[in-house]
This record gives structure tokens, sequence and C-alpha cells, in this order.
């Protein structure tokens, strides 16, 4: 290894603002299980799983039909 390294003429990364950004969300028991059981299914862990559904919602501007009585 070197002593000293020169990134003078390093480069941003241009996926940086695609990564992944940790957060805490709370899920009732009952949702939880279901994306866990279909990740079983299809083999895809249910966080990833559950990524995929939030972000398929997200583009198709899915919306809560919410309604109290």
């Amino acid at each position: 290894m070197r002593a000293e390294y020169d990134f003078s003429k390093a480069v941003k990364n241009p996926y940086a603002a695609q990564l992944k950004k940790q957060i805490t969300i709370r899920l009732d028991e009952e949702s939880l299980s279901y994306f866990k059981s279909i990740s079983a299914d299809v083999g895809i862990p249910y966080q990833s799983l559950i990524n995929l559904y939030l972000r398929d919602c997200a583009t198709s501007n899915r919306k809560l039909n919410l309604e109290w009585k």
C-alpha cells in the first residue's frame, strides 16, 4: 500500500443518489407476515419485496382510498 493516495482527479459516484436510505418503519404483524411469505415463495428478501411494491405504487401514482365512517 502507498503511504498517500492522490484523489484530486477522483469523480463522484454517479449512482450515489440511487442508493437506498435506511429508515425505521412500523408495520403490523399481519402485513409483515404477508410479505415474508411471498418472499419465501419468490426467493427475494422481504425488505426488497416491500421496496419493490412501494416503488411500483409510487411510479404508477396509486393512491389510497381513505374513507372514515
